[in-house]
């Protein structure tokens, strides 16, 4: 058998284990999230309510009272909180290590200059 038969034959079988073992993890996912996931009783589909119409109305209007509680929550934290914009740093101040590697990388490159 030559070297690129034999090759391709070690590819194909690497390539044919990587995409089994992916499908073996999908089809454990499916299973896991089948055996794993919340049943919905009778009870939950059909409320005691007379028509499903008033009980969507209430839902929703607790999910809107909820959702303008949250609003005024986070608007009353944001005025409360001490967060603030920076100041702009001082103008090109350069510390000693900068200075130190920019010389030396000047005199690497022969751009350096001496008075």
């Amino acid at each position: 058998m030559s070297d690129l038969a034999l090759s391709l034959q070690i590819t194909a079988l690497g390539m044919g284990l990587v995409f089994g073992a992916i499908l073996l993890l999908w089809l454990m996912m499916v299973l896991l999230t089948s055996l794993t996931a919340e049943k919905e009783s009778p009870a939950d589909e059909n409320p005691a309510s007379d028509s499903p119409e008033t009980a969507s109305l209430s839902n929703s209007g607790f999910k809107l009272q909820a959702a303008a509680i949250a609003v005024a929550m986070a608007l009353a934290e944001q005025e409360l909180s001490s967060a603030h914009p920076l100041p702009d740093p001082p103008t090109a101040i350069v510390s000693a290590w900068q200075l130190g590697m920019r010389t030396r990388q000047s005199s690497e490159k022969g751009n350096f200059r001496r008075h």
